[in-house]
């Protein structure tokens, strides 16, 4: 089997390395999201960075309820926590900071448009949150979509990972978060989780 995690840390989270040109003046941070969690009987994910630290992890166990899922650094601190906005019109999920219940961050909707098929889901601040949306565009099920500011800058990127030198290629369970400066690193992890929510095969 193609070795996904070279380095397992327990470690508290740090920031990937700055590696590659963001094309906007600014750096970029590229992750490996590898859809599978490290614990045993759980749904979830682990991330690295391009050393292969783990920086992220999601462990989801089967039989718990998928209407909150959190968000943790590579100790187990939570750093985000997503609930599934009851009685709502179409696929809707608020964003809090840590386990807050109270002061979300983030609504994250996913967008049913038959006139703009590229469009996924739109990610809106919450009132009296310092921050400011975005959308994402593209296949998520491909894992091909782009992550859009409210100035239609790129800020993240899903992409395959490439092929290893052997020519080992890797499948949809395994691939590239990239992350430009306009966006926090585990904001753009979020919004990975919860498209694999809407569009993913655990969705339900």
């Amino acid at each position: 089997m193609t070795k996904v995690y070279p380095n397992v840390s327990t470690g508290a989270r740090t920031l990937p390395p700055v590696i590659a040109d963001a094309g906007d003046g600014g750096e970029a941070e590229v992750l490996t999201v590898w859809k599978k969690s490290l614990l045993f009987n759980c749904n979830g994910f682990t991330v690295f960075d391009a050393k292969g630290n783990l920086v992220f992890r999601v462990d989801n166990y089967v039989s718990d309820n998928k209407g909150e899922i959190v968000l943790m650094d590579s100790s187990g601190k939570p750093l985000l926590t997503f609930r599934r906005k009851k009685l709502s019109l179409g696929d809707h999920w608020v964003v809090y900071n840590g386990e807050e219940h109270s002061h979300p961050l983030y609504s994250v909707k996913k967008r049913v448009n038959i006139l703009h098929s590229k469009s996924l889901a739109h990610v809106t601040p919450c009132a009296g949150a310092a921050a400011q949306g975005f959308y994402v565009e593209g296949s998520y099920t491909q894992r091909s979509c782009s992550l859009y500011d409210d100035r239609r800058r790129q800020v993240a990127e899903i992409r395959r990972k490439e092929a290893t030198a052997g020519g080992v290629r890797f499948g949809v369970d395994v691939f590239r978060l990239v992350v430009r400066p306009g966006i926090d690193v585990a904001v753009a992890m979020a919004v990975v989780i919860l498209l694999e929510q809407m569009f993913g095969s655990t969705r339900g």
